[in-house]
């Protein structure tokens, strides 16, 4: 019997991906939620999947829980990673997979502020609670009486968890400003030409530099502090490298850069930016997150 809520099922896929992606900071992961979300729905006798009223909400539920429990394990996970972890980075809708109408399931994420590096990454500092609490209410808008009865906890609980979510967020957030695309490419030009007084004054004296390998590419392994310091080692990087091109890509929604060697993306650079200065890049090099990155 062909089962009624098909359509309303395999059209959650989106939100589902949308949702997993923010919550795991990795799409391969998003995407292995999402398939198990789908095992578990077809899993049910026929009967009791007639009996859901909102297939929809189930979904949402159930990859969340799954989700929440991948998070619960992720500490162990990464104390196995080489070096620093940086969330998955995606390339602009327009640029998946190389055409103007990307496939699925690159096409189901949507890039808005809750995609860009900066807030993945202070999503990654949050506990698993914190995070699917602010994620499904801020970003998706749920209710709090529905967080609760995903995460397991009271509506209260959740308000709280979100309420210090929403506390990191705050913190992290700088000031903003209007020229991140330009900044971007003064820094390529400056980095390109080995100018390391332009590189200097670009970047916040603050700024940190954090690089993924995941151990299958050459990367430093700890972070670099100091604006000075990430010129100095960025100059070393382009003396070091002269056959690599960089090109400015769109990184989770924001101006960012690629270096392609041959006909290879081999680091995609995001960037966050306050009063028009460099306080942030994140260097993924790892290449097992660099899959959806094609070269021009």
């Amino acid at each position: 019997m062909t089962d009624p809520h098909l359509r309303s099922v395999i059209s959650e896929r989106r939100q589902l991906i949308n949702l997993a992606y923010r919550l795991l900071g990795s799409l391969a992961e998003a995407e292995d939620v999402v398939q198990e979300t789908y095992l578990r729905w077809y899993a049910l006798p026929e009967r009791q999947r007639q009996e859901v009223a909102a297939p929809g909400a189930w979904l949402t539920t159930v990859a969340s829980r799954i989700c929440l429990d991948l998070l619960g394990s992720a500490r162990a996970r990464r104390e196995r990673y080489v070096g620093e972890w940086i969330p998955e980075p995606l390339p602009d809708r327009s640029e998946w997979l190389g055409g103007p109408s990307p496939a699925d399931p690159a096409d189901r994420v949507t890039l808005d502020e809750s995609i860009s590096m900066a807030f993945l990454v202070v999503l990654d500092s949050m506990t698993p609670a914190e995070r699917v609490a602010f994620v499904l209410h801020d970003v998706f808008r749920y209710s709090f009486a529905e967080v609760a009865e995903i995460v397991g906890r009271t509506p209260a609980a959740c308000r709280q968890l979100a309420s210090s979510a929403r506390r990191r967020i705050r913190t992290a957030q700088g000031p903003s400003g209007t020229r991140h695309a330009e900044v971007i490419r003064d820094f390529k030009r400056a980095w390109e030409t080995q100018d390391i007084e332009t590189l200097i004054g670009l970047l916040d004296p603050n700024a940190t530099a954090t690089a993924d390998s995941g151990g299958l590419a050459p990367a430093f392994l700890h972070p670099i502090n100091g604006g000075e310091r990430i010129a100095r080692a960025w100059i070393e990087i382009a003396a070091r490298s002269p056959e690599v091109r960089l090109l400015e890509r769109t990184v989770n929604g924001q101006p960012g850069l690629v270096a392609q060697l041959a006909d290879t993306i081999v680091s995609v650079y995001a960037f966050d930016i306050a009063d028009n200065r460099i306080t942030r890049i994140w260097a993924i090099r790892n290449p097992e997150k660099l899959s959806l990155w094609a070269a021009d």
